[in-house]
């Protein structure tokens, strides 16, 4: 995956869905809250974003794929349709671990049950994304779907700027509402608790000669000390670099 910084191009709009990516960014993928936080993603983005009509979290589980948040039964048909297929925008962002956006389903020919169970149910565009705790890998994919292409583009160009800043955001941004951009900010943060960790597991990994167990070591540490990844990465960081200048 590429390295991931701040982009100042995007809006700038903090509240409880930017919180929440950033907060599962440096949460450990087997902690037992993970599933409520992703709930919580999905619910806000549907309460929050303008371009998204129903939203979903699908999950993948030792190969299996199944979805555990849900705003309606529409966005439940939709996924179980594409894992019925083993094949569709949700799983695919998982396996590529980057964002899918479907502009016009109904032109779509890539994934016939997605596309034909989308389109019975009223649904005309889509956007898929992955997610990630704190191991830095996909374990999930938040779906977004919707009815205005147009809005859902601009979502779409904000997503892929916080995941590559190298990508030019595009000329609809400015139809970028309150929520997406909240969104975008989340994403943006999330790859910045991310990048901690990943510094702090190759500091470990050069320490204890041991690369396979730095993820282990750190998860322990945060335990043992009643704190997130993140404020164990951080510590590791510190200690590693006393000088507050570098």
């Amino acid at each position: 995956m590429a390295q991931h910084r701040p982009t100042p191009r995007l809006p700038q709009h903090r509240g409880e869905l930017s919180a929440a990516l950033a907060t599962l960014a440096g949460t450990p993928d087997d902690h037992s809250g993970v599933d409520d936080q992703l709930i919580a993603i999905g619910r806000l983005c549907a309460q929050r974003i303008a371009a998204v009509r129903y939203a979903s979290v699908t999950v993948r589980h030792d190969g299996a794929y199944t979805t555990v948040a849900a705003s309606n039964d529409i966005a439940v048909a939709v996924d179980e349709a594409q894992y019925a297929e083993r094949a569709g925008p949700c799983l695919e962002a998982i396996d590529s671990a980057t964002p899918l956006g479907v502009p016009d389903i109904a032109a779509t020919m890539r994934w016939p049950g997605f596309r034909e169970t989308a389109y019975r149910l009223g649904l005309h565009t889509s956007l898929s994304v992955p997610l990630f705790a704190g191991r830095g890998e996909p374990i999930a994919a938040l779906n977004l779907y919707g009815h205005d292409s147009a809005m859902m583009s601009a979502l779409t160009a904000a997503v892929w700027a916080a995941y590559d800043p190298a990508v030019p955001a595009g000329p609809d941004l400015p139809r970028l509402d309150a929520g997406g951009a909240e969104l975008a900010t989340g994403l943006t943060e999330a790859f910045a608790v991310r990048a901690v960790i990943q510094r702090a597991l190759g500091v470990i990994a050069r320490r204890e000669g041991l690369p396979d167990r730095a993820y282990a070591t750190l998860r322990l540490r945060a335990a043992d000390a009643g704190t997130s990844l993140f404020d164990a990465a951080t510590t590791v960081i510190r200690e590693s670099d006393p000088d507050p200048r570098r």
